[in-house]
């Protein structure tokens, strides 16, 4: 599945990476817990969550995640998109819930890591 097919299942809102929308991902993980996403080493991975800060952005760096859904209709800022860009991470602004979200991509073929 590509992160453009992410995105438009999500009806989700692209603000950073349009470049990158053709990325081929396999698995998903959702958490607010970033400690948790740093336990997990999978590559093609994207992660959902609604901690919209840099935090969440490092978090990714460090884990080779290629995009950031941020569920909960929870906002991008700048200090964020400057880093997703300087990064190569897509970022996708979504308005469903993280369980809502999940259930979709899982239902369409996105595969969880555990």
């Amino acid at each position: 599945m590509t992160l453009k097919d992410v995105a438009e299942m999500l009806n989700g809102n692209v603000v950073s990476g349009y470049e990158y929308l053709e990325r081929e991902v396999e698995f998903a993980f959702s958490s607010d817990l970033m400690s948790d996403v740093l336990t997990i080493q999978k590559d093609n991975m994207i992660l959902l969550t609604g901690l919209a800060n840099v935090q969440a952005l490092r978090t990714a760096e460090m884990s080779d995640i290629s995009c950031i859904v941020f569920v909960r209709n929870k906002k991008v800022n700048a200090d964020m998109l400057k880093l997703g860009k300087e990064s190569g991470i897509v970022l996708i602004e979504c308005p469903s819930s993280m369980f809502k979200a999940s259930g979709l991509l899982f239902s369409n073929g996105l595969k969880p890591v555990f």
